[in-house]
């Protein structure tokens, strides 16, 4: 979303930079392909022993199938019936070249209806230097797919049974953004150091962007949507400090995006013009890991513009605001019980929705202009490497679900929506 208001310069620096990304992305698929050779060679070669003491290269997966159902809302089909689009299936790989550098990277097929687009995609590829190592300070650099870290779920949101809950808090962890929130192609970088006396600092940076499909443009702008949609960059950073000795953790996090639509044109009957989008997104959030009980919880507020879109001169912006409140209680060893509650807003100043409606001659009813959802969740960890989750969510609104700039109102009717969720992992 390259917003006009952007001042020229950095314009012409980021067309400046345009190819330089595009090679990253080469790079990424690069790393990806290596990756896979590698793993192929390694089971190969595993008949000879040639590689099965090695600690250089490490392989993980995991298999996760549910089934999914969702009354009163298009969250994951247009029916409404019970739905086994809740499969995720994933590869990761990593392969220490030296003591400074190191290949990773992970592949995952993904079906979640109109959560997200279904198919497989690279997560990350990249190559990591660790650029310095001392007693107190570790800094390590990052070029290609890499993943981003910044949030307070961001680094476990790709893998099923790292995350809390089959479905995260949409009102951060929105699934219509997923593959452009879960990596980017370019370079990032992360600072560490510890200490007894001041605990543990991390810090990170990181600027890239990342390829949308046309799928992406559906769920994102709307069906109606031919053209293409291109993000120009994405930049964040994010501190987190953990003080000596302590079950607590703080951290904060800084984002700003601009994305770019070119029409298709009239001709080929698409119903929007050119147009550049911003986004900028801020978050606070603490996290506390007991021996029983966990407590999370993020605040955040976003800024979202639309110059264009709709017709030539139109524009937008939106000043959203929200938080989400989790707990979480291991109640045996093999069993972790989840509360958690999430509100969101679209427009601070807006929060029921009504000036949305009324701007739009009621052809956007209020609801949309929030999200908040209750949710209640147990897992079961039937082995080591085996778990059975369930969940169950009250939404009231439909701030949250896809497409996002042109919501389909049709079939989201209505205010109050449910749906639960039941999916049985793997991992290796």
């Amino acid at each position: 979303m390259l917003s006009k208001l952007k001042v020229k310069t950095a314009v012409t620096i980021l067309s400046r930079i345009n190819n330089f990304f595009s090679s990253i992305a080469c790079f990424s698929r690069s790393i990806a392909f290596l990756l896979a050779a590698l793993t192929v060679n390694i089971a190969q070669a595993q008949e000879t022993n040639t590689y099965s003491t090695s600690q250089d290269f490490q392989l993980h997966g995991f298999v996760a199938q549910g089934l999914i159902d969702v009354d009163g809302s298009d969250f994951v089909n247009d029916d409404g019936e019970l739905s086994a689009e809740l499969t995720e299936i994933g590869l990761n790989a990593s392969y220490q070249l030296t003591s400074k550098f190191r290949l990773a990277g992970q592949v995952v097929y993904l079906d979640g209806g109109n959560r997200y687009a279904q198919g497989a995609r690279v997560d990350y590829a990249l190559i990591d230097w660790s650029a310095l190592t001392t007693e107190n300070w570790q800094v390590n650099i990052y070029l290609g797919r890499f993943k981003n870290n910044h949030w307070l779920y961001s680094s476990s949101r790709d893998i099923p049974f790292a995350r809390p809950s089959i479905i995260l808090p949409q009102s951060v962890y929105f699934d219509g953004f997923r593959d452009i929130a879960v990596g980017s192609d370019g370079i990032a970088s992360k600072v560490s150091y510890s200490s007894d006396s001041y605990g543990n600092f991390d810090w990170q940076f990181s600027y890239g962007s990342s390829p949308l499909s046309d799928e992406q443009t559906t769920n994102v702008l709307s069906e109606l949507a031919q053209g293409t949609t291109e993000q120009d960059y994405d930049t964040q950073t994010s501190l987190y400090w953990q003080p000596a000795f302590s079950s607590w953790r703080f951290g904060l996090s800084l984002l700003d995006a601009t994305f770019t639509y070119d029409s298709a044109g009239q001709g080929i009957n698409d119903a929007f013009a050119d147009s550049d989008f911003s986004f900028q997104f801020y978050t606070l959030n603490a996290l506390y890991e007991g021996e029983k009980w966990e407590f999370s919880g993020e605040v955040y507020q976003q800024r979202f513009t639309i110059d264009g879109f709709y017709y030539p001169g139109f524009e937008l912006d939106n000043i959203g605001q929200g938080y989400y409140l989790q707990s979480r209680y291991k109640l045996s060893d093999k069993i972790t019980l989840l509360a958690r509650y999430e509100d969101f807003y679209l427009n601070k100043d807006d929060k029921d929705g009504k000036k949305q409606e009324q701007n739009t001659g009621g052809l956007v009813p209020y609801y949309f202009g929030f999200h908040k959802d209750i949710t209640l969740g147990l897992n079961y960890d039937i082995t080591s490497n085996f778990s059975a989750r369930m969940e169950y969510h009250w939404v009231r609104g439909a701030g949250r679900l896809t497409p996002v700039v042109v919501p389909n109102t049709q079939i989201n009717d209505s205010e109050d929506w449910q749906m639960w969720a039941v999916q049985l992992m793997y991992w290796f």
